[in-house]
């Protein structure tokens, strides 16, 4: 693969796409790698790039999320280790034990679930670890930034010696105050605190009596600031071992960072590791809002986009809480070119965008917000000519410009090219310029370049309907309400609607039919026959989808019945073969039976064995001689059939069960009626029906005409309540 030209990836609003993803980067460095994302090279590195991002995206929805990777990049301290002698501060040697940290847990993450993100793994195991690194850095300097006492027996000494000068300064001065205090000739504040020393505040008229250095004065001059005498030459003791210190420290720092230089292109490795890894997390972020995923790759020349949406406008829509339609486009060897027609704001050139922006987003290691069934291949150019590309500063007209552009095309366009044009043809005479672009479309399809173009001219739609590798396309337009609805249908061109939208647009009608008459009677019949059939597809569509849906219906159906018939089949041939083998049995038991009664009455053993031994014979004639695996297989399939049957006999005999339960339930909770002397009842279980002829206590006496009966109304039902 190539390199893209600048212009395409202008034209298709890819550096917005990346703007996008370097604001879901966490560090600053790598924002600013994402701003400078390019489409790749080499197709192997791509393939990689590609598949840790699609591994980092599948983090997102298990339990093994991925370890932080955020740093402070050491770029200054980078350079500074170049430098011979040079020493780095304590903020940038924090920051080199960071990044290795970070690494280090990257590595063990990674190696743990290796088979979560092989591709991960093998990114990160190419690095190799230094434990010393943050162990020297941890030696030396605390968590909060401090250099350790312990990062040498000399500091440690000087630092102690600071403590007990320290000290003494605070006795010394406590003294000082306590004395100048009872003599009265502190002010009220007695002490404050002038360049990081403590200070006497003395009243300015006795400001001789005090032995000291004198550091200041108060605003009003009532205050004069001394240094007591008696700590000036602690004071001074102090400042040499502060001295002394900060030589130590530099020296500390100067070996720690000779014994880090060696670990330069190293520390460059980690780093470059860690931004790579904060992109890869962007680029999943991004892909996991807009459902983004890796489609198939394939090396058959072919594109097949189905339920594709154009990024930009997914995320902008979604944040309106708007629908996005989506376009599903197929290019392959037998449909190089395909050219789109129909209205203006109907979808063509977001369709057009929607194609160039996805490939070259793949080809810069992005995931796509595409179905899961689609599948793309690489092209080594992508070539665009979209919108208005007037030049005040190079005297250029659009036309100009897209005649310039169309000889660049000529000059790199072939078989492994992908071009996308808007408007092909505009700018000049419509039929000066259709030609012309009629001219190049046919070179481009001569060199087996792959190309969408959108287009109004009639000529380019009539030379995709002749060339048996190119197709037209319309943006379908619902002519009631003159409306777009964004859909793609392939096969057929659309109709401009020039006019129909020039009404709904509030073109006063005389005006539209004065203009009519203008042009020749034969393009408007073309035009509205063109329309006509746009509407016919429509409805055919729908008609179309109705009969799939219903024929898919129908297709499971019969599936679920054709297994349902098999199934029972079966259980009838095991059902059968399970009742002939009791028959049998019973046959055989009955010619048991009767010699046991024979054997009953006479006593007789030798023709009870001569009998059994018959029975015995004949039915192993019978039997089929079979190895003992097979016999116990058939013992097990039979007596696997039993219990499914008896669990069958068992399930019916519970839902009886359960039902009859529910229907006394049922019949219990149903309300009962309340009777009147004259209702016509029956009894639950009886047929006879009589009128009450009283009632009382729960009891009633049911009258049948030829005979009364005494009965509970909890045995009654109403059939008729008296009037």
């Amino acid at each position: 693969m190539r390199n893209i030209h600048p212009k395409t990836l202008q034209d298709l609003e890819f550096p917005t796409v990346l703007t996008q993803i370097a604001a879901r980067c966490n560090t600053e460095l790598g924002k600013e790698d994402a701003l400078v994302i390019k489409p790749f090279q080499h197709k192997e590195e791509l393939m990689k790039v590609l598949g840790q991002t699609s591994e980092y995206l599948a983090s997102f929805s298990n339990d093994n999320r991925i370890p932080n990777h955020g740093f402070d990049h050491i770029n200054n301290e980078l350079v500074l280790l170049k430098i011979d002698n040079s020493t780095l501060e304590i903020s940038g040697f924090r920051k080199i034990g960071s990044i290795c940290k970070t690494v280090a847990i990257h590595q063990k993450f990674f190696k743990k679930f290796k088979e979560y993100y092989p591709l991960l793994f093998e990114k990160v195991n190419a690095l190799e670890l230094h434990p010393e690194i943050p162990a020297a850095i941890d030696d030396v300097i605390d968590k909060f930034g401090e250099i350790k006492d312990s990062a040498s027996d000399e500091l440690r000494y000087i630092r102690s010696q600071i403590n007990e000068v320290r000290s003494k300064i605070n006795q010394s001065f406590s003294a000082a105050l306590g004395r100048y205090q009872s003599s009265d000739f502190l002010d009220e504040i007695r002490e404050s605190v002038v360049e990081n020393r403590r200070v006497l505040a003395v009243k300015a008229m006795h400001r001789k009596k005090v032995k000291g250095t004198v550091m200041g004065t108060s605003k009003t001059g009532s205050i004069v600031y001394i240094v007591p005498e008696a700590t000036l030459s602690y004071t001074r003791e102090l400042s040499n071992l502060e001295f002394e210190e900060k030589e130590e420290v530099q020296r500390i720092l100067n070996k720690l960072t000779d014994e880090i230089r060696p670990y330069l292109e190293l520390l460059r490795e980690y780093q470059t590791y860690l931004s790579d890894t904060d992109i890869t997390a962007a680029k999943a972020k991004y892909a996991n809002e807009m459902n983004s995923l890796l489609p198939e790759i394939n090396e058959e020349r072919e594109m097949h986009l189905r339920d594709a949406y154009h990024p930009l406008l997914y995320l902008s829509n979604k944040r309106k809480n708007e629908k996005t339609w989506p376009q599903t486009i197929k290019l392959h060897k037998e449909n190089r070119i395909i050219v789109i027609s129909g209205p203006n704001a109907g979808g063509k050139s977001i369709t057009l965008k929607t194609i160039g922006l996805l490939q070259v987003m793949l080809q810069s290691g992005m995931l796509i917000p595409v179905h899961e069934r689609s599948s793309v291949c690489f092209f080594d150019k992508i070539l665009t000519d979209i919108g208005d590309n007037q030049s005040i500063e190079n005297h250029l007209s659009t036309y100009s410009y897209r005649l310039k552009n169309m000889n660049y095309f000529l000059k790199k366009c072939n078989d492994k090219t992908l071009f996308l044009i808007d408007e092909f043809g505009t700018g000049s005479d419509p039929e000066l310029g259709g030609a012309l672009a009629e001219a190049f479309l046919e070179i481009f399809y001569e060199r087996d370049a792959y190309g969408v173009i959108t287009t109004h001219y009639a000529n380019l739609k009539a030379l995709a309907d002749e060339l048996p590798h190119a197709t037209n396309a319309n943006m379908l337009f619902n002519s009631k309400t003159l409306e777009p609805t964004f859909q793609l249908v392939l096969g057929e061109a659309g109709s401009s609607f020039t006019f129909e939208v020039a009404q709904k647009n509030g073109i006063p009608y005389s005006l539209i039919n004065k203009a009519k008459k203008k042009i020749e009677r034969g393009k408007v019949r073309f035009d509205a026959t063109i329309a006509k059939l746009q509407k016919e597809r429509s409805k055919m569509v729908e008609t179309g989808s109705k009969l799939k849906e219903e024929e898919s219906k129908a297709r499971e159906e019969s599936e679920r019945l054709e297994k349902l018939n098999t199934k029972i089949k079966s259980k009838l041939e095991n059902y059968q073969e399970m009742y002939d083998h009791n028959q049998r049995m019973i046959q055989l038991g009955n010619k048991v039976n009767t010699a046991a009664e024979k054997y009953f009455i006479d006593k007789k053993k030798r023709p009870l064995i001569s009998e059994m031994l018959r029975i015995v014979e004949t039915e192993n004639s019978k039997r089929k001689k079979t190895n003992a695996k097979k016999a116990k297989a058939k013992q097990q399939e039979q007596k696997q059939v039993a219990q499914e049957l008896e669990q069958k006999i068992k399930k019916v005999r519970v839902e009886k069960k359960v039902k009859k339960k529910k229907e006394i339930q049922a019949e219990k909770n149903k309300p009962r009626p309340v009777f009147k002397i004259g209702d016509r009842v029956r009894l639950m279980d009886g047929k006879a029906v009589g009128s009450i002829d009283t009632l009382e206590k729960g009891k009633a006496v049911v009258n049948y005409g030829m005979f009364t009966t005494n009965v509970s109304v909890d045995q009654l039902e109403l059939v008729e309540a008296k009037k």
